[in-house]
């Protein structure tokens, strides 16, 4: 509350200090933008209410008519704005069927594979518009064989049933969401063997007593959809934009590439999931793989029962289109700050990702309003919906790869909300050099559940730390990934929680998002203040707000885990502490030239200085790419190898390391040693770029 009290003496003082000065400084717009004045809760739930008033998959008609919609609105908003298109490959269901063989005296049962319409459903309707359940990418075929449970289809999961004495080869695996990406769920059972999976939503992790529309947890019908692709862009056009008649991959090619799936798959409710558990035999799974207290025994077979699953999709090229509105920087409009959320849904989308559409919509809105008042922006800011991210983040890869030496020359931060409202406290993920501007802008943002404190304080309170927790972009869950692990520019990604029951199923709809998401929608309002303030901030301060003094303060940490995994096998980390080292010392160094500029109150070398905060993040990035996924640049963040979602720093080592302890021998555990120097390499032309000297 004192936080509060104080940004509003101070715009207060700033608007009565108005009425001697020609134009007020960027602090009081600033300060008016995360305002009441400006909000409009209402409107954003208008919005959100007309993007998802019906499916709208990438390269749907649906999904055109929401991009013309937020077209129209950034061109209210006296925004320059216009749509960018790719011809791209996607895939869409032609048949799927289920059957299942409990044992040789039981009837066989057959899977409607069906998510079922609620009564009063008002998107009753257009419920048929809602594809039938599939997997984007799967591999079209059949696959018939005893069922192995395999928990959460993990590396580990594996190794686990390999000790119990479970041959997974030439079966199909029933394997539950959660923990890992699905794409790898599938990658890590064709690894072991299997010839087809099942994944079921388990109502251990998404199912309650009661379900929508009675309380928010996911029907015993409701099915998780999304992508297997285990790449980033259009599969056929890897590391260039698919533009026009342009060079594409074969599919023998795309196969070839490991980012697709070789083996068919299905997702399933967690109905199915229960009525399959019931018929597999075998050893008695851990305690750890068992479903919730009303569920069966869970076992791990292999059989009895038999599946029979069978999958045609078809892949088609397909247009998208990305939405992108300018608001020109008045002083220097060639450096440029990226927000950034996509359009398309697997389904209505009111969580995922419509919900960041509003807020953007909203961010949108209260531009216009600051620049009636007479702000305009010392730097652009360029708003971007984006297409196809369900695919594999395609839109902005993309984007990315069309643009990129551009974008690599002038971006000064990306900022990215996905599902701006899901379930939970507020959480925010980065690169390290913009951890401290986060919470500056918390610290001055209403908790929208609590008015009497702020977000940061209720982010505080949510954790057992003396500090907040923020994550990092290593993993490719959204359209962060190109600008992050494709070409080096710092970024970060918002939101309310961090999942919710209702994920990818035909019930992430208006109605969810009233009753149990965020029902007077302010939560979407502090949302779209953080963003749009991060933004503002980027774009308005003459000095760049980042902080290399964390970022170093990371690599230290990373590089001290690291070394407990590795100390053993003879690996030295002299030369990556002494690069961290270098970093500290950089990032102490610019710390000081800051405080010398402001105190000469001479500004000539403002754009030398800002240019370093923005280039020092590039320097992390190899042209080679990671050794065996040369796509990823970055050689500090990166996704795991066997989890696409999650977070590995030092990628590049991590891989080395992992393929060290399958061969173990002395020439894989130096191409570890040389991952090491490489890191080393990169973390010190970071230091000699942020000190802006020569040797």
């Amino acid at each position: 509350m004192y936080n509060l009290a104080i940004y509003t003496f101070i715009a207060i003082a700033t608007s009565i200090s108005f009425l001697f000065l020609s134009s007020p400084p960027k602090s009081y717009y600033h300060s008016l933008f995360i305002s009441d004045s400006l909000s409009d809760n209402s409107s954003i739930a208008n919005n959100l209410y007309i993007l998802t008033k019906r499916p709208h998959v990438a390269g749907s008609k649906a999904n055109a008519e929401a991009a013309t919609y937020v077209l129209s609105i950034l061109s209210s908003c006296n925004i320059k704005s216009h749509v960018t298109s790719y011809d791209v490959a996607l895939t869409y269901p032609v048949s799927r069927s289920l059957i299942l063989t409990p044992s040789s005296s039981e009837k066989t049962i057959k899977f409607g594979l069906i998510q079922e319409i609620y009564e009063n459903d008002p998107y009753a309707d257009v419920a048929n518009e809602v594809l039938p359940t599939f997997h984007a990418y799967a591999r079209s075929g059949t696959a018939t064989g005893p069922v192995v449970y395999a928990n959460y289809g993990r590396v580990e999961d594996y190794a686990t049933l390999f000790e119990m004495g479970v041959n997974v080869s030439n079966t199909v695996v029933l394997a539950r969401y959660g923990k890992i990406y699905r794409g790898d769920i599938v990658h890590n059972a064709y690894a072991a063997g299997a010839i087809g999976v099942l994944i079921f939503t388990d109502k251990k992790d998404y199912g309650g007593v009661k379900w929508f529309p009675d309380d928010k947890w996911m029907p015993p019908s409701g099915v998780q959809v999304g992508s297997v692709y285990d790449g980033t862009g259009d599969p056929t056009t890897p590391g260039w934009p698919s533009t026009g008649e342009c060079e594409r991959l074969t599919n023998e090619e795309v196969d070839d590439s490991g980012n697709v799936p070789l083996i068919p798959s299905l997702p399933i409710s967690s109905a199915d999931g229960d009525a399959i558990i019931r018929t597999i035999g075998g050893k008695e799974a851990n305690v750890d793989w068992q479903g919730g207290k009303d569920s069966p025994i869970y076992r791990v077979g292999p059989g009895p029962a038999i599946a029979n699953l069978s999958y045609e999709g078809q892949q088609v090229i397909s247009t998208i289109q990305n939405v992108i509105g300018v608001i020109e920087g008045e002083e220097e409009p060639d450096r440029f700050v990226i927000l950034g959320n996509h359009r398309d849904a697997w389904t209505f989308g009111a969580v995922d990702p419509n919900s960041g559409t509003a807020a953007l919509l909203e961010i949108a809105q209260r531009l216009e309003k600051l620049q009636k008042k007479g702000w305009r922006p010392r730097r652009t800011i360029v708003l971007c919906n984006w297409d196809a991210e369900e695919y594999g983040l395609i839109g902005s890869t993309e984007w990315v790869e069309e643009n990129r030496e551009l974008l690599a020359s002038r971006v000064i931060a990306y900022l990215n909300v996905d599902c701006a409202v899901q379930a939970g406290h507020f959480r925010a993920s980065a690169t390290p050099q913009l951890d401290e501007l986060i919470i500056q802008v918390a610290q001055q943002v209403q908790d929208p559940d609590n008015s009497s404190q702020t977000i940061y304080q209720s982010w505080l309170g949510s954790g057992n730390d003396t500090t907040v927790q923020l994550g990092r972009l290593g993993g490719a869950g959204s359209d962060y990934a190109a600008f992050v692990q494709h070409i080096g520019i710092p970024a970060l990604d918002l939101s309310f929680g961090n999942g919710y029951p209702v994920y990818h199923s035909m019930y992430d709809d208006f109605v969810w998002m009233k009753k149990f998401g965020d029902p007077m929608f302010h939560r979407h309002v502090a949302v779209a203040s953080v963003w749009g303030l991060l933004a503002l901030r980027l774009a308005d301060d003459e000095v760049l707000p980042f902080n290399y003094l964390t970022y170093a303060y990371e690599l230290q940490k990373s590089a001290e885990q690291l070394e407990a995994e590795i100390s053993v096998n003879g690996i030295k980390l002299v030369p990556l502490y002494a690069s961290i080292e270098k970093l500290r010392k950089a990032a102490i160094k610019i710390e000081d030239d800051i405080k010398a500029l402001k105190a000469k109150r001479s500004w000539e070398s403002v754009r030398e200085l800002n240019d370093r905060l923005i280039m020092t993040e590039r320097a992390f990035t190899d042209k080679d790419g990671l050794s065996s996924r040369t796509w990823y640049k970055h050689l500090i963040y990166a996704p795991a190898r066997h989890d696409d979602y999650g977070s590995n720093s030092f990628p590049g080592v991590s891989d080395a390391i992992e393929k060290a302890k399958s061969l173990k021998s002395t020439d894989s555990w130096r191409s570890v040693q040389h991952e090491v120097w490489r890191v080393a390499r990169a973390i010190t032309q970071a230091s000699l770029v942020l000190s802006g000297r020569l040797t």
